[in-house]
């Protein structure tokens, strides 16, 4: 099959967490957005956790007001984050779990088991003219229920492949990326949008953007700390670099 045109979203969640750890309004996620926009994202990613540990209530609507790309608003499915999302209305909306005791989003929406749950927050969404997707693990039953939920796009969670990849267990890491691989091209035969991401670096990011049916990949915790070292704007477009390599490896 050819390959769709392949979207780099930027996470930038830790530019507030590190403001957030001294206090104050530096550094500033809005300016960190438009160094990514120059830079070559397509578009921006912000979770606005209930706990607020590092995007505010204020970033959000100062994003919405100040990016001339997509706004992509992660959220919990709560009654107020429903209402947040209604109100600000960003390009679209991805739907993730939340724990409160949890360091990052340790796996995929349980879209099987919250099925009834999550059907009216994507209709309620979607009504709102946002754009949803779900935000899961890379399994053939996720993605069924992802589709009856009527969500129009799913991000595979790649954390599992990454880590594995990380830590050395080569073993487990094919395995887990034989998942994403079959997931992503499951999804795309039920009509869904792939999207991935969560613990991409340049290496993962190269080798999952040849899979033709992927169409956005969403990066945020490497490329602030690759821009400790690099700058943020010469990390995004080493990231873009590696996305366009591995798509093109794509047979056409």
């Amino acid at each position: 099959m050819s390959a769709k045109p392949l979207r780099l979203g930027v996470n930038i969640d830790h530019v507030a967490t590190l403001r957030n750890a001294r206090g104050g309004a530096r550094p500033d996620p809005l300016r960190a957005a438009l160094l990514a926009i120059e830079a070559g994202a397509d578009g921006i990613t912000a979770h606005l956790r209930e706990d607020r540990r590092h995007i505010t209530d204020a970033d959000m609507a100062r994003l919405k007001a100040g990016i001339s790309k997509p706004l992509n608003f992660e959220m919990a499915a709560t009654a107020q984050m429903l209402d947040i999302a209604l109100a600000t209305a960003p390009h679209a909306a991805c739907l993730v779990p939340e724990k409160r005791t949890e360091r990052t989003t340790e796996g995929g929406l349980d879209v099987i088991g919250g099925h009834d749950y999550l059907v009216p927050f994507v209709d309620q969404l979607t009504r709102g003219g946002i754009r949803v997707s779900l935000f899961i693990e890379p399994s053939t039953e996720a993605i069924d229920a992802a589709a009856s939920i009527r969500a129009p796009v799913v991000e595979l969670h790649t954390g599992a492949w990454c880590h594995a990849v990380e830590t050395g267990d080569l073993a487990r890491a094919e395995r887990e990326f034989a998942r994403v691989v079959a997931a992503a091209a499951y999804g795309a035969e039920k009509g869904l949008e792939i999207h991935a991401g969560h613990g991409l670096d340049y290496d993962t990011a190269r080798r999952v953007s040849a899979l033709p049916q992927i169409a956005e990949l969403n990066i945020g915790h490497f490329l602030i700390g690759e821009a400790v070292f690099v700058g943020l704007s010469e990390a995004i477009r080493q990231m873009r670099a590696a996305m366009d390599a591995g798509r093109a490896s794509v047979a056409p």
